[in-house]
């Protein structure tokens, strides 16, 4: 699998754009939160960008073809603008294959790589930070390393699910239509996720985690 300088380019773009987007989201305007919290998100959603990218090349390349992200202008300016408000809709730009006529089963395959990567990702986060969770009173590495993994888990949660929704070039347009009963399942799975943290929160779910452990 190989990167594009371009590709790398519109990757470290959307990175930024989208780390600063969620930082807003989550703080608003108060700036001392703000510089606080975005090397924490900054991380979530690094790790969250690159699976999500690698998962879909790997499987464009079990396909023969090859994919590469490309960064959207107008959708990097709606994910800082709506972050305002509280909530980012993210969307930086899409993976293109090498093949227009590509039929479906295998856009969508290549395309639900990506949302199924974050969901992985984001289930690694909230399992390590149960893990973590007992060491928080010895060291503040610990406790840095815990609000990583439960804003990473929040994070990852989100992109999965957003990305889902079939609209406009998101990887849930070619999920639905290549399989509508897939694209419910996983849709299904994700937003209970996304909606676990938003309700629950991560913090509360890791001390669930814990008693049940």
């Amino acid at each position: 699998m190989k990167f594009t300088k371009n590709e790398v380019r519109d990757l470290i773009i959307a990175f930024i754009v989208l780390s600063v987007a969620f930082a807003i989201s989550s703080v608003r305007l108060d700036v001392h939160q703000f510089v606080s919290i975005l090397p924490i998100v900054m991380v979530g959603v690094a790790l969250g960008s690159i699976v999500h990218e690698l998962g879909q090349k790997y499987i464009a390349a079990k396909y023969g073809y090859e994919a590469e992200f490309k960064a959207w202008p107008l959708g990097l300016l709606i994910s800082l603008a709506s972050s305002f408000i509280g909530i980012v809709f993210a969307m930086p730009g899409s993976v293109f294959t090498n093949d227009d006529n590509m039929d479906d089963e295998i856009n969508g395959r290549i395309a639900i790589a990506g949302p199924m990567a974050n969901m992985a990702l984001a289930i690694l986060f909230i399992v390590i930070a149960a893990l973590i969770f007992p060491l928080k009173a010895y060291s503040n590495v610990f406790t840095l390393i815990y609000l990583i993994c439960t804003v990473g888990f929040s994070v990852n949660s989100f992109l999965a699910t957003f990305n889902l929704f079939p609209l406009y070039t998101l990887d849930g347009t070619k999920i639905m239509k290549w399989d509508p009963k897939i694209w419910i399942i996983i849709f299904a799975i994700s937003g209970i996720m996304l909606l676990s943290s938003i309700t629950i929160g991560a913090e509360k779910m890791v001390q669930f985690i814990i008693m049940r452990s």
